[in-house]
C-alpha cells in the first residue's frame, strides 16, 4: 500500500525528457514507482492529477534566510510557489561564526546587504550558537514545511577571525587566513553547503562598509576554497566585482581566477550573471568565458535571473513622493491603511504635488529614494494587475504622461493611486537594457547555468523575487508574448535537478524512484501570480512584499501534503539539509 498515489498527471520529472502522462507513487517519504500505465494497489490518500502537472519540488539555490529560519517554520514566500528546498547563506553574508557581542553588527551587516530590517532581525533570532557548527545544530532542532541549507558566509568568517581588521577589510595575514580557512573547513564538516563571498562594491553594510571580503586577494580566496576541498566540497559562490558596473573590466578579470580556482581545487563556482545598462553587452563576454571554461571542464556555473532585477516603488514601499512635507507628516502618523487612504483624496494629492521637496538626510538609509525615483520616470514601468514583467515602452512613466498630455509627476502619482493605492512600479536596474526579455533568453539558453537570483527572504521592502520558480513556468513556458519562450521540460530542469546537482543534493530534483518524494501538482493552465503586497508580519512588525501563486494544487515535501491549494498544511516534514562531511 502506498502513502501517496498521484495518478493520471502530465509528468514533467526534471530531467529535461519529453512530458508524459503518467502516475507517482510514494511511500516512506521516497519515490518508489512513476509509471507511464495506471498503477495498482490502494494509497492512504490519491491526488486525481487528470490534466495538471506533477514535478519535482523547486531547489531554489539563491536565497537569506538564514535569520528567518530561525523563528519561521513556513519560509514564505519561497514556499508559495512550489520551492522544497531553500539554501541561504549567499553573497557573503550570514549569522554565524559570531562572537558574542557582535551580533548587531552581523544584523546591520545582513540589513545594509539584504535590505531584511534589523528591527525584525533584533527581535526574531535567538542567538543559541558562536560557531557555524552550532548554527547548524540550532537549524536541524527546528521542525520546516520546506528543507534548509545553508552556507558559511566570507563577511562573518573575516569578522570572526579578524575582528575589526576583517570588518574594515584589512589583507589578512598568513596567520588570519589560516584561521579563516579552519572556520570553513569546520563549517563544510559540519554539513554547511558551500562557502559565499560577495566582491561587488554595491553589497555595503548599514555603516556604508563593504562588505568583508570585498577585497580579498588571491591567497584568501584559494586558501578558503582549499579548505573547502579538505572538507569534501561544496559550492563556491560569488557576487563577482563588477556585477553592479562599477567596473566593466572586472568581470573578466573575475572570470581568470574563478576558472583557476575551480580547476585547481576541483570546486564548483558559482557567479551572479547580470546584463547592466552602463555596457549592455558585457554579460555575452562573461557568458562565453564561462561557456569555454565549462567546456574545458572547469566548473564555473553563472547564476541568472529569470526577469529584470530592480526595485518595486509605490505607496507601499518607497517612491517618489517621500520628500514632499505633506505625505511625511501623514506617514508620520498615520497606519499605513489610513495613509493610503489619505492619500487618494484629491485635496491631499493636489498638496503633495505643489509642494517642493526637503533636502534629503544623508544619515538617513534611503531618505533620498525620491530623488532616485524623479529622475527614472523615461523608465519606471507600471506593472499592473496581473503583474507584467516585460512591459512595452509606452507603460514608461514618461510615455504615459506624453500620451495623456500631463506632467510626468503628476502621471506617476495617479499610477500609483491605481488598484486601492497598492500599485507598485518596477524600476529595473539590470537585465533590461533593451527593454526586453531577449538577453535573459539568452542566459537561460546556458547550459551550465542555473536558475537563481531569486533572494527569497531579503530585499524585503523592494522586491519579490522569490516568485521567480513561478514565473519560470508562467511567463517563459506559457505567457510571453514579445519573443520566443522555452519548453516547460527545459524549465522545469534548471530549477529542479540542475539547482540539486550543483550543490552535491542528488537524492531529490527528479522524479524517480529512490528519489525524496518532493513534489508539486500544478494546474499550469490556471497558473499566475498576484500583484506584489505589502505585509507587516515579521517580528517587530518589520515589513515585507509578498506575491500570491495560484494554480499549485498540492505540494509534497518528503511524502507529506505541506500545502494544498497554495494553503499551509501543517505538516512540518522539512529538515536540515547537510552537505558532505
Amino acid at each position: 500500500m502506498y502513502d501517496v498515489k498521484i495518478t493520471n498527471g502530465i509528468v514533467v520529472d526534471g530531467t529535461g525528457d519529453t512530458r508524459f502522462v503518467g502516475d507517482v507513487a510514494v511511500k516512506d517519504g521516497a519515490i518508489v514507482e512513476v509509471s507511464r500505465s495506471p498503477l495498482p494497489g490502494e494509497a492512504a490518500e490519491t491526488i486525481d492529477a487528470t490534466g495538471l502537472l506533477v514535478t519535482p519540488g523547486f531547489v531554489d539555490v539563491h536565497t537569506h534566510y538564514d535569520g528567518q529560519a530561525t523563528w519561521d517554520p513556513l519560509l514564505e514566500p519561497s514556499s508559495g510557489h512550489g520551492v522544497t528546498t531553500v539554501v541561504a547563506g549567499n553573497c557573503g553574508v550570514g549569522f554565524a561564526p559570531v562572537r558574542p557581542g557582535d551580533e548587531k553588527w552581523l544584523i546591520s551587516l545582513m540589513e545594509g546587504v539584504e535590505d531584511i530590517p534589523g528591527t525584525a532581525l533584533t527581535e526574531g533570532i535567538d542567538w543559541s550558537w558562536e560557531t557555524f557548527p552550532e548554527y547548524l545544530d540550532a537549524l536541524d532542532r527546528r521542525r520546516f514545511g520546506i528543507d534548509v541549507g545553508v552556507q558559511v558566509s566570507h563577511g562573518a568568517v573575516r569578522a570572526y577571525a579578524m575582528g575589526e581588521r576583517g570588518a574594515a577589510n584589512v589583507p589578512a595575514t598568513p596567520e588570519e587566513i589560516a584561521a579563516m580557512a579552519a572556520i570553513v573547513q569546520d563549517a563544510v564538516e559540519a554539513g554547511a553547503l558551500g562557502f559565499s563571498t560577495s566582491r561587488t562594491l554595491g553589497h555595503r553594510a548599514m555603516d556604508g562598509r563593504p562588505v568583508p571580503g570585498t577585497f580579498a586577494a588571491e591567497d584568501e580566496l584559494f586558501a578558503l576554497g582549499g579548505a573547502m576541498r579538505r572538507a569534501g566540497g561544496g559550492v563556491f559562490e560569488l557576487a563577482p566585482l563588477g556585477a553592479s558596473g562599477e567596473d566593466l573590466l572586472a568581470p573578466q578579470q573575475e572570470m581568470a581566477w574563478m576558472r583557476r580556482l575551480s580547476e585547481a581545487l576541483d570546486l564548483p563556482v558559482s557567479f551572479t550573471l547580470l546584463q547592466i545598462d552602463a555596457a549592455p553587452d558585457a554579460w555575452r563576454g562573461l557568458m562565453d568565458e564561462s561557456l569555454r571554461a565549462h567546456d574545458d571542464g572547469a566548473q564555473v556555473v553563472p547564476q541568472v535571473a529569470a526577469r529584470p532585477f530592480g526595485m518595486l516603488l509605490g505607496f507601499p514601499t518607497r517612491h517618489g513622493f517621500s520628500g514632499r512635507p505633506t505625505y511625511r507628516e501623514l506617514a508620520a502618523r498615520l497606519s499605513p491603511e489610513e495613509l493610503l487612504v489619505e492619500l487618494a483624496r484629491p485635496a491631499v494629492r493636489a498638496q503633495i504635488l505643489a509642494e517642493p521637496d526637503v533636502e534629503p538626510d544623508p544619515t538617513v538609509l534611503f531618505d533620498g529614494m525620491f530623488q532616485l525615483v524623479q529622475a527614472s520616470l523615461d523608465r519606471l514601468y507600471a506593472l499592473g494587475d496581473p503583474p507584467v514583467y516585460e512591459p512595452t515602452p509606452d507603460r514608461t512613466v514618461a510615455a504615459m504622461a506624453a500620451e495623456a498630455g500631463v506632467e510626468p509627476i503628476t502621471m506617476l502619482y495617479d499610477v500609483m493611486l491605481e488598484h486601492g493605492a497598492q500599485h507598485l512600479l518596477m524600476l529595473p536596474f539590470f537585465n533590461y537594457a533593451e527593454r526586453n526579455h531577449d538577453a535573459i533568453r539568452e542566459m537561460l539558453l546556458h547550459p551550465a547555468a542555473v536558475s537563481g537570483l531569486s533572494d527569497g527572504g531579503a530585499h524585503c521592502g523592494l522586491i519579490c523575487d522569490a516568485s521567480i520558480p513561478t514565473f519560470m513556468l508562467t511567463h517563459w513556458a506559457r505567457d510571453r508574448t514579445r519573443g520566443d519562450t522555452l519548453p516547460l521540460e527545459y524549465l522545469v530542469k534548471k530549477q529542479t535537478s540542475d539547482t540539486a546537482a550543483l550543490f552535491g543534493l542528488g537524492d531529490r530534483g527528479v522524479l524517480a524512484p529512490g528519489k525524496k518524494a518532493d513534489v508539486n501538482v500544478v494546474d499550469f493552465e490556471h497558473l499566475s501570480l498576484s500583484m506584489p503586497r505589502l505585509a507587516h508580519d515579521l517580528p517587530a512588525g518589520g515589513g515585507r512584499l509578498l506575491q500570491d501563486a495560484h494554480g499549485y494544487v498540492a505540494t509534497m515535501v518528503g511524502g507529506e501534503v505541506t500545502r494544498r491549494h497554495g494553503l499551509d498544511t501543517g505538516a512540518r516534514p522539512g529538515r536540515l539539509v547537510r552537505g558532505p562531511r
